[in-house]
């Protein structure tokens, strides 16, 4: 069975596949001429970079369509069904790396690091007390309220950080519902674990509310727009490590210059 990795793949998973006697193709076919190559495979591995079209679909022999991430929305799934073909995600895969991307962030805006880490090397020497007067203002997170807007797995990784750091939680979902979260403490000795309950609040207590913001939803559909940004605390930290599309960034780069919230941490992650 020849299995395309068309956006590459790891070399563990690459080897783990043919160990088991697949052989994997990692050459980047061009997107412009996979119709014509998909014909050639079995599989095909994709993460976000590869768009699976419905002529490309209907041009294959493909029994599995494999997307490596959590998003689906790159992946003609009509098209697949009528075809009789499998799709598949990896929907826990990413969880708590983003979580952790999206706290990196978050202790970064605290400690005044975004600042500090590029301006320090440059001007140091000549601009040390000024430097470290602004590296002065930094604060702990224990006692903030860490606002989630999306609350799936991602959303919930987040939620038990954020409550292992001593934060206030809250969340919007669209299914305004609440939520059991089960926290696992893990230590060198024994393992704790504790429930929390959350529930879904209104999308303007999140925004009025929250020292700091995290947007979890899917697809690229606009989440924060000049109205949300207009209702957020003038000190909130906005941060996305969703897709680049659910923040209107002309709207939030006028926010950032107009003082209307404080900073904006945005590393857009492909699910």
């Amino acid at each position: 069975m020849r299995i395309l990795a068309n956006d590459g793949i790891d070399a563990a998973g690459k080897t783990l596949l043919e160990k088991a006697g697949f052989e994997i193709i990692t050459d980047k076919i061009a997107q412009e001429e996979l119709i014509h190559r998909i014909g050639e495979f079995d599989v095909l591995i994709v993460r976000s970079a590869t768009k699976v079209k419905a002529d490309i679909i209907q041009a294959s022999n493909l029994k599995l369509i494999a997307r490596a991430g959590v998003g689906l929305d790159n992946i003609d799934l009509k098209a697949a069904g009528e075809k009789g073909i499998t799709v598949v995600n990896t929907p826990n895969a990413s969880s708590r790396s983003v979580a952790e991307l999206v706290f990196a962030h978050a202790f970064s805006v605290a400690r005044m690091l975004h600042l500090t880490n590029r301006e320090m090397p440059i001007n140091g020497q000549s601009e040390f007390k000024s430097l470290k007067n602004i590296a002065s203002a930094g604060f702990e997170l224990q006692g903030k309220t860490m606002g989630i807007i999306g609350f799936g797995r991602i959303g919930q990784e987040v939620a038990k950080m954020a409550v292992g750091l001593g934060m206030e939680v809250v969340v919007y979902d669209y299914k305004s519902r609440t939520f059991d979260i089960t926290i696992d403490l893990h230590t060198a000795y024994k393992q704790h674990n504790f429930q929390v309950t959350l529930k879904g609040q209104p999308m303007d207590v999140v925004l009025g509310e929250s020292d700091f913001i995290s947007i979890h939803t899917p697809g690229s559909e606009e989440v924060i727009n000049a109205e949300s940004l207009s209702k957020m605390k003038k000190t909130a930290v906005l941060i996305n490590c969703a897709r680049g599309g659910v923040v209107n960034e002309i709207a939030l780069n006028k926010a950032l210059q107009e003082g209307q919230i404080a900073v904006a941490g945005i590393d857009v992650f492909e699910k």
